[in-house]
């Protein structure tokens, strides 16, 4: 019989006050609009975030005062740039316990994943020498996955085997969206080279154990990727104790602009990994035969850099900073229960994840009997409430429950407890009218 592991308790700091989350409402002035004529409820954070005025004012900042190309530049003001892109890396690597030359930028989440993908697949065409050895797979090894992953750390790993020959398998979940652990230490075993999961899964809310996870693949000498997208902008985060070779987050779901995501990897990782794209600015010499790479980070930045979206981001990992991880992971804590709990009261709802009383972040998907998750959140949205529908880039997982969709409601440090009973008052509504006209 398969068992499951739940993760530690995320409420280990008091909750944000509703008077603290009415103070940070004013720095993101998009919460005070209308949309259809109420105020606006935005439970879509999940997606993306909304952004607050002093990392709006950051990446302005730059454009009007520091405006150049980073690195090699020899005038004053390619100089402040560099020094202000490369400050935004050092922030970043602190914000989750990594070290500066561990931080690769990128354009998002996809991206980094993408990169670590195709890096592997050109060191099993032998590039990168022996430094890339471990890299390499070919028929007979395998890629473990989960089978809650979103698509972005699903694709790559599948065009990874198919690539290579190797073997891509998943972890199964149960019917609450937990791991199956004796079946994932069943599955990890001597032929796995690449374990890539979801920190905390986009659809269920759930957070996976990471350190057990982490464990099983180390004992087998298999890399870990982790998909911290879902994490990041929630929980506090350290690479460094979690074990991870290999991490992915993206700017614009943690108060950051669209544009800029981040890939950490253990420097003596990055340091043997071959590029994934190549160009100006990731060299040291080039001849019209060969080049020589530099180390990481800057072998795997290619081109013009995102450099006003890395400041911008530097300025939104301060923000979260000094409001704090663990007061926002209390209050989404708080929030998801809100949400489960309501949800499961409305009948014809089936909530997708741990239900109410188990611990899940600020975000619940649920399906509606008989209505389509798209004229749930339309009628949602003609109230104001933006929510997201959809298969969340996940369709494999609502297939494992066996619905097409799902609409879901994500909250973040700003939400507060009367959208999330409005959008609740909104179901049950939706409920009621599509159930009166079937």
């Amino acid at each position: 019989m398969s068992t499951t592991e739940t993760a530690a308790p995320i409420v280990a700091a008091e909750p944000l006050t509703a008077a603290d989350v009415e103070r940070l409402r004013l720095d993101f002035p998009i919460l005070a609009r209308e949309v259809n004529g109420h105020p606006l409820a935005y439970l879509d954070s999940g997606a993306t975030s909304q952004k607050p005025l002093q990392v709006l004012d950051a990446e302005r900042s730059f454009y009007l005062n520091e405006n150049s190309a980073v690195h090699r530049g020899a005038h004053t003001l390619a100089a402040e740039a560099t020094e202000l892109f490369e400050d935004a890396r050092a922030t970043v690597a602190r914000f989750i316990g990594a070290a500066d030359d561990e931080i690769v930028y990128t354009s998002n989440a996809t991206e980094g994943i993408n990169l670590v993908a195709y890096a592997m697949s050109n060191a099993s065409l032998g590039r990168g020498g022996e430094d890339a050895a471990r890299f390499r797979l070919g028929p007979g090894d395998e890629i473990v996955v989960t089978e809650m992953e979103h698509h972005a750390n699903l694709l790559p790993w599948q065009e990874l085997a198919a690539r290579t020959g190797a073997t891509l398998r998943y972890i199964p979940i149960d019917e609450y969206g937990a791991l199956l652990l004796d079946e994932a230490a069943a599955i990890i075993g001597e032929r796995t080279r690449v374990v890539a999961f979801t920190h905390v899964s986009n659809v269920l809310g759930v957070i996976n154990p990471v350190a057990r996870l982490v464990e099983l693949a180390h004992t087998v000498g298999a890399l870990v990727l982790l998909d911290a997208c879902q994490s990041a902008p929630h929980l506090a985060l350290n690479v460094a104790r979690l074990g991870v070779d290999f991490a992915v987050f993206s700017g614009h779901k943690m108060l950051g602009p669209t544009g800029v995501g981040v890939l950490y990897g253990r420097r003596e990782l990055l340091n043997a990994l071959p590029p994934f794209l190549t160009g100006g600015s990731m060299i040291v010499s080039v001849t019209m035969e060969s080049a020589e790479y530099l180390p990481a980070p800057q072998r795997f930045e290619a081109g013009t850099q995102r450099v006003s979206q890395a400041i911008a981001l530097a300025a939104a990992v301060t923000y979260l900073d000094t409001v704090g991880l663990d007061r926002i992971a209390a209050h989404e804590a708080v929030l998801g229960q809100r949400l489960v709990t309501g949800l499961s009261a409305i009948t014809g709802v089936q909530v997708l994840g741990p239900q109410a009383g188990h611990e899940r972040v600020g975000l619940a998907s649920f399906d509606v009997a008989g209505i389509h998750s798209h004229d749930v959140g339309q009628f949602l949205d003609d109230r104001g409430i933006a929510v997201r529908v959809g298969h969340h880039c996940a369709q494999p997982l609502h297939r494992r429950f066996g619905v097409v969709s799902s609409t879901r409601a994500s909250t973040y440090l700003y939400t507060t407890d009367d959208e999330v009973d409005r959008f609740l008052a909104g179901v049950a509504d939706a409920v009621t009218f599509f159930g009166a006209h079937a």
